[in-house]
């Protein structure tokens, strides 16, 4: 699962109505670029990182990433883009992307492509819980009976016992917790930091972390993959910016279910460019936990509708004129 963007949960207040601004029918056409872009990347990642040191690959998508980002906003911004009261916010969100990607692509490096994405669609099922244990946010039986089912999941995807795949899901399932976790501790960053503030700073502290990596090793690319290098950091790039459009133009709860898209485009990539068959394990628990993800998604929308919505007023007593004690007058008037 390519991690860099937020996994798609209710911060945005999407119990709300859509807005008369909202673009749905945009908003979904968006969703589903960025789950084309962030599929392509992934399988970029997974090809180069079997020919180079994962620490190369990571810092040049990191680096070219951050070129794209600062030759397009730059121009347009300046260096205000960097201006934030939350310097430490933004730090401890990039690192956390930059370890989360990190595994991600070493779980690539060893699991289906699928299996993978599968594996990376429990981050909001973590981030679920480390919202109920830290923030002491609210819960009910069918907020955890979603999260067990949907760990379940997780457990028929990683196949315990099949030991090509125990160290990759091991790295795929770093990746969640890692996601989950800190999509919890900075949530609300994006009410108060504009768009390209975010963006700006998180390839910048990523490609400053990724560049610590290139101790383990670098070997200059060939050609051909000096291209696919430039469209891993060019995929990345425009992954996160089609996935913030997204969200802009819709409400969350429109757009969220097509994220679970990445799931078919990664069993069809992984097939035809790495000959993955997609297994019944793969099949069977990813359908598990896209549909938990999905529950969740659902029950998180109809709470904040319930709590949001405004006190039902009390219905007015009927008040009868053939009863006149009600209206404290006379028989004889009331006749």
């Amino acid at each position: 699962m390519q991690s860099a963007p937020r996994a798609p949960t209710p911060d945005r207040a999407p119990a709300q109505a859509a807005r008369p601004a909202d673009n749905i029918p945009l908003g979904i056409a968006l969703m589903i670029g960025a789950t084309v872009l962030l599929t392509l990347s992934n399988a970029f990642s997974k090809h180069l990182v079997a020919h180079y040191p994962v620490g190369e690959v990571m810092f040049l998508r990191s680096g070219i990433a951050f070129g794209l980002v600062c030759a397009f906003l730059l121009p347009a911004t300046g260096l205000g883009v960097f201006r934030t009261k939350r310097p430490g916010a933004h730090v401890a969100r990039g690192l956390s992307q930059a370890v989360s990607q990190t595994l991600t692509v070493l779980a690539l490096g060893l699991m289906p492509l699928a299996g993978v994405t599968a594996i990376g669609f429990s981050a909001p099922l973590f981030a679920a819980v480390v919202a109920i244990l830290w923030h002491k946010e609210a819960s009910d039986p069918v907020r955890w009976g979603v999260l067990i089912v949907g760990f379940l999941g997780v457990l028929v995807v990683t196949n315990p016992g099949a030991d090509s795949l125990q160290v990759g899901a091991l790295f795929a399932l770093g990746n969640a917790v890692m996601y989950g976790t800190v999509t919890v501790a900075v949530r609300g960053m994006a009410k108060t930091e504009k768009a390209g503030t975010l963006l700006i700073w998180q390839m910048a502290v990523m490609a400053a972390a990724h560049a610590l990596l290139l101790v383990f090793g670098f070997r200059w690319p060939s050609g051909p993959d000096a291209v696919l290098f430039g469209l891993l950091g060019a995929s990345n790039v425009g992954a996160q910016y089609l996935w913030t459009r997204a969200l802009a133009s819709a409400p969350a709860t429109a757009v969220s279910p097509f994220y679970y898209l990445m799931l078919v485009w990664g069993m069809g990539l992984g097939y035809l460019a790495f000959g993955e068959v997609p297994t019944p394990h793969l099949v069977v628990g990813g359908a598990i936990v896209v549909a938990a993800g999905a529950l969740l998604l659902w029950h998180e929308t109809w709470t904040r509708r319930r709590a949001s919505a405004p006190p039902r007023l009390a219905r007015p007593a009927v008040v009868r004129l053939h009863r006149p004690a009600v209206l404290g007058l006379s028989r004889d008037y009331a006749a």
